[in-house]
């Protein structure tokens, strides 16, 4: 996938920027960190500049981003009231447990999206809950924004930098984003056994 992303890129410049970024806000295993250090090391050799890959790749970021949202308002509380009184006996979820993440979105959100972007993996999933929640859009996109300019600028004045070396870039990265993933599904596992336990309790 590495070298088809990269000749892409070769091919068509800032467009292929966008479109990739674009497609990885949608479908989160193609690794940004490969587009977007090899975007910064083409500015080494190419007329393409800096400041034009990190722009492509942001408008990419925010318009995939708008895709997840609109997909997170398709499954707002009323429809996941529905899936949870069907569903909700296997997978131990409860109205009350809806009700309390959403308003849990509605008081941390904000900082949540604007944190998450700097986060691999679920840097593009928050745009999910963040509709489901029916989040302000305007402040969505500022925050996406502001976050995807924050992450896209590192990596691709990273690559520019380095050069004929992104790879380790992405070696290095490849790292970040294992952590990240232990430390999603450890946690994702001890509030799973902290429900079950307080259930337990409850009962």
């Amino acid at each position: 996938m590495e070298n088809w992303m990269t000749e892409f890129m070769s091919q068509f410049g800032y467009f292929g920027v966008f479109l990739l970024i674009m497609v990885e806000n949608v479908f989160p295993p193609i690794p940004s960190e490969v587009i977007l250090t090899f975007g910064g090391f083409m500015t080494t050799y190419s007329d393409m500049t800096r400041m034009g890959v990190v722009l492509a790749a942001t408008v990419g970021s925010v318009i995939g981003a708008m895709i997840l949202y609109s997909a997170g308002l398709l499954l707002d509380v009323t429809r996941l009231e529905k899936i949870v009184d069907r569903w909700g006996g296997l997978l131990r979820l409860t109205r009350k447990d809806i009700y309390r993440a959403d308003a849990w979105f509605d008081r941390y959100g904000p900082w949540t999206v604007l944190f998450c972007r700097l986060v691999p993996l679920i840097r593009s999933l928050i745009s999910i809950p963040a509709g489901m929640s029916n989040m302000n859009f305007p402040l969505f996109i500022i925050l996406t924004t502001a976050g995807s300019l924050i992450w896209n600028t590192a990596l691709v004045f990273i690559g520019a930098a380095v050069g004929d070396n992104w790879q380790s870039i992405v070696y290095y990265m490849d790292i970040y984003s294992n952590i990240v993933y232990v430390l999603l599904v450890t946690g994702g596992i001890a509030i799973i056994f902290w429900i079950i336990r307080f259930r337990g309790k409850r009962a």
